[in-house]
């Protein structure tokens, strides 16, 4: 019988709803061109492994996620994220354009760990299925660039991030069915994605912080309640005495 996961609670999707955003944010960065807005994102990504690391059991065994990079997505995560922050905190220092640069491929690095972390637990249907992928990352793009709006950043770009976060979500949805996703995936599409478009031209942050606020919601239903384990099945019952 299929039960739901308990080993990752909210603190865990705290990560992909703060992380996710955090790294698109520090992506569209590199074309707003300002060091507040790139701050700002390095402050949600540390956020969202703080809350990580909260739910660990024994705080110093975190330091044992950098022993696998050949084998774990968490593991590499780890170390896209060191790479974010020591490009971040570079460019905050010195103002190198190309260590924005650099920070933003780490960022989109980071939002691919993030999203094959999920698609390595095999066991639960909802994360395994290889359509989570490409939603987790424009998830983050999307959130990303619904943050970046109130630093400027062109509308465009955020139709750019948004549309193809409500495609990947229409692509997953086809493969994935469940109950737990279906009231935030409706209102990804209706108020995270033809809400901000409409809205986009008279408040643009207004647009933004729906896109935020309902992918948010979307991580959040996803780790915590669409998490059932696959469950088992016997298609032949042994029978005592059969020959």
């Amino acid at each position: 019988m299929a039960r739901l996961q308990t080993s990752w609670d909210a603190r865990a999707a705290a990560n992909f709803m703060l992380g996710g955003a955090g790294a698109g944010l520090i992506v569209f960065s590199s074309f707003v061109r300002n060091p507040y807005s790139l701050a700002l994102g390095l402050v949600l990504v540390a956020a969202g492994l703080g809350a990580v690391w909260l739910e660990i059991g024994r705080k110093l065994r975190a330091v044992h996620v950098f022993f696998n990079p050949f084998t774990s997505w968490m593991t590499r995560e780890a170390f896209a994220a060191l790479m974010v922050f020591a490009g971040g905190v570079s460019f905050l220092a010195s103002r190198q354009e190309v260590l924005l640069h650099a920070t933003a491929i780490a960022a989109l690095a980071f939002l691919y760990c993030q999203a094959r972390i999920l698609r390595a637990a095999k066991g639960i249907p909802a994360w395994r299925a290889p359509e989570v992928v490409p939603l987790i990352i424009f998830s983050g793009l999307a959130e990303g660039a619904g943050v970046a709006l109130f630093f400027g950043l062109d509308p465009m770009f955020f139709v750019a991030a948004l549309l193809p976060r409500a495609y990947s979500w229409h692509r997953y949805r086809a493969a994935v069915k469940s109950r737990a996703l279906e009231r935030p995936g409706k209102a990804l599409v209706w108020a995270g994605t033809v809400l901000p478009l409409a809205l986009l031209p008279l408040a643009g942050p207004v647009a933004g912080l729906l896109a935020v606020a309902t992918g948010a919601w979307l991580k959040l239903a996803l780790v915590t309640r669409a998490s059932f384990n696959q469950g088992f099945a016997l298609p032949h019952l042994p029978v005592r005495g059969a020959p």
